[in-house]
């Protein structure tokens, strides 16, 4: 039995995922309106694939509980996928994330042994320096709770086959039982999967992201060199940079080309995350440093562009809305900010279209 708490991109492809290898799944969300559409079977958001999965399963091996002490109770898994935000200083809030722990040790009044696997993204030394000694406190022994992390890989607009067709499983344990429990849950995918130490765990999400960021950005910065320069074709000349054999055919071609700056909800949460947390331990990463300031100023850069070349009355055309092509995420979205600046700067004819955001 696995109970998983929140219902967003992560948790609801978690839990549908769990419910189509046949075990039985219990979904907890404070949102009611969400649980509410998750119930007639149908997405909250726009995921390719998964609400045929959803209408498949809502009911039977998926079930939306109230009952959060009953599906503990019931549970040997329990998954969080809850938010973790950044705050103003760039920190991860786990706010939620504790919330979600003490609701389940209240319930956790039995022998059984349960595997307490945080899936939100987390700065490294989370699960080692925060969680675990949180749960020791509040009286759960080792023999009782086990405490792992389970980083997820999914792109939105991707989530359900790459959860289904994962390249890699990582679990960030620090005990043999849970390590053997959570094995054995993954292991009917025949995926690799890769037990490390809790903080290993959490660093190969950030390694991961920040990378993205970091590729963002580059790109970005590259296209402001060159529209200083002038005279540069920047479009081909990163098609033709794309040509390279050396990128082996991969698709990460999407991230080494100019826009206006990453969104989303990753991105922007980790790279602040990761960077707050290694400079209150006295260590300032300038290129992390740096990635962040070019996204941030990208979108005003982007609405420079445009005031050099176009008249306030003109009426500016904003072509997508969402943070990236074929989503409905409008979250840091950089549009919104390039259409802030224009309006700031007196332009009020603005006209904005996205098919799906």
């Amino acid at each position: 039995m696995v109970t998983v708490f929140g219902l967003g991109f992560v948790g609801l492809t978690t839990a549908l995922g769990f419910a189509h290898m046949g075990y039985q799944v219990y979904g907890v969300d404070v949102d009611e309106e969400r649980k509410k559409t998750l119930r007639e079977g149908s997405l909250p958001f726009l995921e390719p694939h998964m609400e045929e999965v959803l209408k498949k399963h809502i009911g039977k091996e998926f079930v939306i509980t109230e009952d959060t002490a009953g599906a503990v109770a019931d549970s040997e898994y329990i998954f969080y996928c809850v938010g973790t935000p950044y705050g103003a200083c760039g920190s991860a809030d786990l706010t939620y994330l504790f919330a979600a722990i003490d609701e389940t040790l209240r319930a956790a009044c039995d022998d059984k042994f349960r595997v307490l696997v945080t899936k939100s993204t987390i700065p490294p030394s989370t699960t080692a320096e925060k969680i675990e000694p949180y749960v020791r406190r509040m009286g759960a022994s080792k023999e009782q709770i086990g405490v792992a992390n389970n980083p997820e890989f999914l792109r939105e607009g991707h989530c359900w086959e790459d959860f289904i067709g994962a390249d890699r499983i990582v679990l960030g344990i620090n005990d043999t039982q849970s390590k053997e429990m959570l094995t054995r849950l993954y292991q009917p995918m025949g995926i690799p999967i890769f037990t490390v130490s809790h903080s290993t765990g959490e660093f190969i999400k950030y390694l991961s992201n920040t990378l993205l960021a970091t590729l963002i950005s580059y790109s970005n910065e590259m296209s402001v060199m060159a529209d200083t320069v002038g005279d540069i074709d920047v479009a081909g000349a990163f098609r033709i940079l794309h040509m390279d054999k050396r990128w082996g055919g991969c698709s990460m071609t999407s991230y080494v080309y100019p826009g206006c700056g990453y969104g989303g909800y990753c991105l922007p949460k980790d790279t602040n995350a990761i960077y707050s947390l290694v400079k209150s331990k006295g260590f300032d990463a300038g290129i992390l440093h740096n990635v962040i300031q070019t996204n941030e100023r990208m979108p005003e850069f982007i609405a420079e562009r445009i005031e050099k070349n176009i008249q306030p009355d003109s009426c500016i055309g904003i072509l997508g809305l969402s943070f990236k092509p074929g989503s409905d995420d409008v979250r840091d979205t950089p549009a919104a900010k390039v259409i802030r600046k224009l309006a700031a700067d007196g332009y009020r004819k603005i006209a904005a279209y996205d098919p799906i955001a």
